[in-house]
């Protein structure tokens, strides 16, 4: 009798956790946030967050079921979407959704960017009286007033013990000192980059991958560091858009030196253009011309390496690869 009551009685029901996309923070930090909202607006929104760090104000990014108000993709999707494991994706936990950003909330981010300023240049002074090698790269001043974070780049490791208690005292809060890399540098004060557009890595890029002269050689870019180079001083990310494509490209071309014959006649191959797919072959008389790829039969290969796999990878490699902040930190009450 009782198991029969037990099989009737409908199951407890438990709603789906609701999470909304939220980019937050100077670093641009992404994370997921529950909330429990009855309607998601459909433009692009500010809210009010908690994270570990305080309250936060921050943008919700990607699309939404408006009428269940949860966001379209599983977190399994996201993670499938930047290509990485799940260990390596830059999207973090979050926190709590407080509330949608109100015109008081806004104008109050305005006041606290323009007290920023001066916060910035009041440690830039300090920094100098204690003659510290290290340079300020921006701040960042907690919606909450939690706490103020102090961006800066060095050679060394920096005792700022000093510093750090000088700000507390005079701003009264918690202050916290990151030291970071080039990247992390123009992706936090980076605007405008040579091709017109805002860097990349302040625009999209969330995971910095390497980058390296061999890219720049067979993409026949210039090796002049000073133009092939990014804000940040190191090679550009974007060499790195079209590797796979000038990788596969490069496959189907014979190497240098190589014995070919064609319509025209046999011959050394003395040059091989990736993008056109065109060959130009030296004939036994010294005769030059170029085909297509597709005429070109191959009759013995040189010996030895590719060109383009003798190239070392040199200092313009990046070395921080995921562009993460030093373990430089310290932070005081």
């Amino acid at each position: 009798m009782n198991d029969t009551t037990d099989k009737n009685k409908p199951l407890p029901h438990h709603p789906v956790e609701k999470k909304m996309l939220v980019r937050y923070g100077k670093m641009g930090t992404t994370g997921w946030f529950t909330h429990e909202e009855k309607s998601m607006p459909k433009a692009a929104t500010k809210v009010m967050i908690k994270t570990e760090r305080g309250l936060e104000i921050g943008e919700v990014v990607g699309r939404f079921c408006y009428k269940s108000c949860a966001f379209k993709k599983t977190e399994e999707a996201v993670v499938e979407y930047y290509g990485v494991p799940q260990a390596e994706c830059p999207v973090t936990v979050g926190g709590k959704f407080v509330r949608y950003a109100t015109e008081q909330d806004l104008s109050e981010e305005h006041h606290i960017a323009i007290g920023a300023k001066e916060e910035l240049a009041r440690c830039k002074q300090i920094i100098a009286e204690l003659n510290l090698q290290m340079k300020l790269v921006d701040i960042e001043h907690i919606f909450g007033g939690e706490r103020i974070i102090f961006y800066f780049t060095a050679e060394n490791r920096i005792d700022f013990r000093e510093l750090v208690k000088k700000l507390a005292k005079e701003f009264q809060t918690r202050i916290e000192m990151r030291q970071v890399g080039s990247r992390d540098a123009a992706k936090i004060a980076a605007d405008i980059e040579v091709c017109g557009q805002p860097c990349c890595c302040a625009r999209f890029l969330k995971i910095l991958k390497p980058v390296n002269m061999k890219m720049a050689k067979l993409q026949k870019a210039t090796l002049d560091p000073s133009k092939i180079s990014g804000y940040c001083g190191r090679l550009k990310c974007c060499l790195r858009y079209e590797d796979h494509t000038y990788r596969d490209l490069s496959k189907r071309l014979p190497r240098k030196k190589a014995r070919v014959k064609t319509s025209q006649g046999e011959g050394t191959v003395i040059d091989a253009q990736v993008l056109t797919q065109l060959v130009s072959i030296r004939t036994d008389d010294g005769n030059v011309f170029a085909v297509p790829v597709e005429e070109v039969e191959i009759i013995q290969q040189p010996t030895g390496k590719p060109d383009h796999d003798d190239i070392e990878t040199d200092s313009d490699d990046f070395n921080e690869k995921n562009g993460h902040e030093n373990i430089n930190k310290d932070e005081n009450q």
